[in-house]
């Protein structure tokens, strides 16, 4: 039976924790070519080992996707190391930095636009003659290859959520971006949706309590999770009664990356169990 994504070449961010690592088997597993970009070397070459040891391919892409010429290199080996064409890119890498506006710093905000607006810009636009010219080229050729890219949102950005003003923002932003390029690259044919994500169980959303970890950024240790009482709050307003797995997460990211999408571009698809 042939695969979603036979001997398709993905570009994953954040692919070497959470639902990035998830989407990133998930893939492989489907006959992808991925790109596993992650900020740190360990989880990315652990990823890469996975991939590799279950027979598929897989390279590391090592660094923060934020800093200057990082989309660029990422393209870059990507294309070095599975030649001169892109099929999918699924922009996952992120983090969040609360705060009560009152008691928020522009660097709190800045960092959230860097990393979950301006990377997913900078890969894409690296990424055009990849994709959008490798496409033009097809269809002046009389032949149509479809071309994915997802972005990564959240429910906080398409309905808002206390002490994120500046995470919700991002991830509104995200997701005019998406409905922008759609429209852009739809002639191209290539599709580019969004998933808006509710909880779903990664080290971001673990309880505080329970000595939750840290990420250093911008020079600043940022403590991840969420306080136990809210996420018990959490729970009793989804109607599914629970968060989702990181690799339920990952098949709806497959979903839009594979050919079951191939009529469908501009969307948000919320996966939140039904919460809002």
């Amino acid at each position: 039976m042939e695969k979603m994504l036979d001997g398709k070449i993905c570009i994953v961010t954040g692919g070497g924790r959470g639902i990035g690592k998830a989407t990133a088997l998930l893939f492989a597993k489907e006959g992808g070519k991925v790109a596993v970009s992650e900020l740190d070397a360990e989880p990315a070459n652990e990823t890469v080992a996975e991939i590799k040891k279950m027979g598929g391919q897989a390279i590391a892409v090592v660094g923060d996707i934020t800093a200057p010429g990082a989309a660029d290199k990422l393209v870059q080996e990507t294309v070095n190391a599975f030649g001169p064409n892109i099929d999918v890119v699924v922009n996952v890498a992120g983090y969040t930095w609360d705060s009560f506006i009152h008691k928020m710093t522009d660097q709190q905000w800045d960092a959230m636009m860097n990393i979950h607006v301006k990377a997913p810009f900078q890969i894409l636009r690296a990424a055009t003659p990849y994709m959008r010219d490798n496409a033009k080229k097809e269809k002046e050729a009389g032949k149509r290859v479809m071309r994915k890219v997802v972005n990564v949102s959240s429910i906080a950005g398409t309905d808002g959520n206390p002490a994120q003003v500046n995470y919700s923002a991002a991830k509104a932003g995200i997701i005019g971006f998406t409905k922008s390029l759609a429209r852009e690259w739809g002639p191209f044919s290539v599709n580019v949706n969004a998933v808006a994500f509710g909880w779903i169980e990664t080290r971001l959303t673990k309880a505080k309590e329970e000595g939750s970890e840290t990420i250093e950024r911008e020079g600043k240790k940022i403590a991840l999770g969420v306080p136990k009482a809210g996420l018990d709050a959490f729970k009793a307003v989804i109607p599914l009664g629970r968060p989702a797995s990181t690799e339920e997460a990952a098949g709806a990211i497959l979903f839009l990356a594979s050919p079951l999408s191939d009529y469908m571009t501009a969307q948000v698809l919320k996966v939140s169990g039904g919460w809002f």
